[in-house]
This record gives C-alpha cells, structure tokens and sequence, in this order.
C-alpha cells in the first residue's frame, strides 16, 4: 500500500519556467538583463551578514515605505513571496471548494494551478481575435459562485493593455461581492497614457485590488518579493494565510532601496520601452503578426508554428517561451540581444 495523494494532482498542469541554456542569450523569462538596481545590491550587500537571523514576519519596514510611496494606509499592504504567492494567497482567502475563480486565457499560468490547487473551480475565458482580454465574456462569465477575477494587464503573454475607459465600465458591472485582482506585475513598462493605474482604482473602488512586483522592472527576481494593495479586510485576509517569514530578509531590504531609486527605475524602463518599439517594428516590418505590448515583452501567435520557430531561435543560440501550438513570448533584453533575436526571426522568414 502507498501514501494516498490528491487524485486530482495527476491533472495539475505544471509551472513551466523559461529555459537557461549556458552560452545562449536568455529572452524566456520576461527579466531584465541589466539587473538589480545599485542601490539594491548595495543594501544586500550590507545585509547579507546578518542573514542568521529571522526576517522580520510582518515585514513591517516595507510596509510602511510602500505606504509613503503610494500615500496609502499601511493597513490596505500585504506583502508576499513574489506575486505568483499572493495570487495563492488571494484564492485561498477568498475560495472554498464551492467558488469560482475567472480569468481570461492565455494569461498567467499560474492562475489555473493555483485555482486547482487550493481546490477551487476554474474559469477559463478566451482572449478576442487580437489577443486582448474579453471583457464582455468575462462579465458573462459571473456566477453566484464566483468570488475572485483576475485582470491581468498588461496581461501575459500577449503583452496586451487596458484602457481606463474599458476598464471602468468593466468594474461598473461586476458585483460587489466579487473581488478583481488587477494583476499590474508589468506596470512600470506601460507607456500608454491611458493606460488605468490600479492603485488609483483601489482608492474609489472596494471591490478591487492592485498586485504589483519587484521581480520585473526591479530586477529582484531571484529573491521574490511583490505586494498587494487592496481594501484593508481584503489585506488582513492575505496577511492571514501567508506563510511565515516567507519574504526573506535581503528581498526586504533590496525592496525597500529599489523603491528609494525611482531616477534609476525610470531610465531602466525608458530603455525598455525603446528597444520594445523597435523589436516591434521590426518584427512587422519582416511580416510577423505582434499585437501592442505594454509589458517587457512581445507575442508571435505563431500557431503551429510556434515549435519550429523555438527550435530555430535555440540554434542560433537565443531562448525564448514557447507555448505548444499557441506562439511564442520573447523578453525585451539589452539591444544587442535583441538584435542577435531579430536576426534569428529575420532568418526563419
């Protein structure tokens, strides 16, 4: 006889991280090449000798800096292990066996696993003809049962954003009862100006959550930190079911430096933006089809094509994110990986 697991784990879909493959350049995981800001490697740096003892478990100092930087009340912060951990969190402090859970897809795809995982039910709306999110669907999606939405935007992997306007209409018809996690993981590479800011919606809205990180535009993303600002009984439930000490004491800290370098962040994503506009015209200019993108990031709906294209790329050493029989997700790296990956894109045409 052997140890009894949950039967439904044999269909959990797993978590498929980008590739790193010694020598080639690294365009899978959406991270930024040029790394963490100085600021946060100084403040590790400093930090690392005290790593024996405990982190702080309400990571209090964070908190209150998150607190001036968005000028809201401590109270409506809950801090987590990179927001893939609050996403969990969010299900599991909202969700029983009974509740549903409404995202679009393809979208992040941890949102299913997590869903399965803490044992609620999923539900799955496609993406429109142009790789955006599918409001209208999605509002008919609502059901008594449903309990939590995620929005993600701009969503990954299509890179698509958004707009206020939609997205204000959107919230006017979803009940009260229901929370919407806006799912902002990519926020500071938006360039739109019409872009919404979830932070703001939160101040009128008490239905609504904002989930940011610092893996992305910070470049902290082997030390998982991100946070949730949201109604504060929303943010006392996150704050409930997290795992102690989970947000380690050098993400605390590399947080909190990070925050106080915002001259850093936004050269950093200026950049960012830049080169994405210029892998995005070069890619339609050599005939690809590449929806808008406000994230890091771009999307080829390459369909069936998507395998053949991933093996390409890897021969002329460059790793992208493949998604079987969908398309493939490429980072937004330093100009000089981007070049060496339009020039893999160019060869495969």
């Amino acid at each position: 006889m052997s140890v009894r697991t949950r039967a439904d784990l044999d269909q959990l879909p797993a978590y498929v991280a980008g590739r790193t493959v010694p020598g080639s350049i690294k365009l899978a995981s959406n991270e930024v090449s040029e790394g963490p800001l100085p600021s946060a490697v100084a403040a590790i740096n400093q930090a690392a000798t005290e790593v024996h003892r405990y982190p702080d478990m309400g990571v209090g100092r964070l908190t209150d800096a998150l607190a001036a930087h968005y000028r809201v009340e401590p109270e409506r912060i809950a801090v987590g292990c990179g927001s893939v951990a609050l996403c969990e969190q969010l299900v599991q402090a909202t969700c029983t066996a009974e509740d549903e859970v409404v995202f679009p897809w393809r979208s992040f795809e941890a949102y299913p696993i997590i869903t399965q995982v803490v044992g609620a039910k999923q539900v799955r709306v496609p993406l429109t003809g142009e790789h955006a999110l599918d409001l209208e669907a999605m509002l008919a999606a609502i059901t008594p049962a449903t309990r939590l939405m995620f929005v993600c935007t701009p969503n990954n992997p299509t890179g698509t954003l958004l707009r206020k306007a939609e997205l204000d209409a959107f919230l006017d018809r979803v009940p009260q009862d229901v929370l919407v996690v806006l799912d902002e993981a990519y926020f500071e590479f938006v360039s739109d100006p019409d872009a919404p800011d979830g932070v703001e919606i939160t101040r009128e809205r008490s239905n609504v959550a904002s989930m940011r990180t610092f893996s992305k535009a910070y470049g902290l993303a082997g030390l998982r930190v991100g946070y949730a600002i949201a109604p504060p009984e929303v943010a006392a439930a996150l704050r409930k079911v997290i795992i102690p000490f989970s947000v380690n004491a050098l993400a605390q800290v590399a947080a909190i430096a990070s925050l106080e370098a915002q001259d850093e962040l936004r050269k950093r994503c200026a950049n960012v933006i830049a080169e994405r506009e210029r892998v995005h015209r070069e890619l339609v200019a050599l005939g690809y089809e590449v929806p808008e993108t406000q994230a890091n990031f771009v999307w080829l709906p390459l369909g069936d094509r998507t395998a053949d294209f991933n093996e390409h790329c890897l021969q002329n050493r460059v790793v992208v994110r493949a998604f079987a029989g969908e398309g493939a997700r490429v980072t937004i790296g330093q100009p000089e990986e981007n070049d060496a990956f339009l020039a893999a894109a160019k060869s495969f045409v």
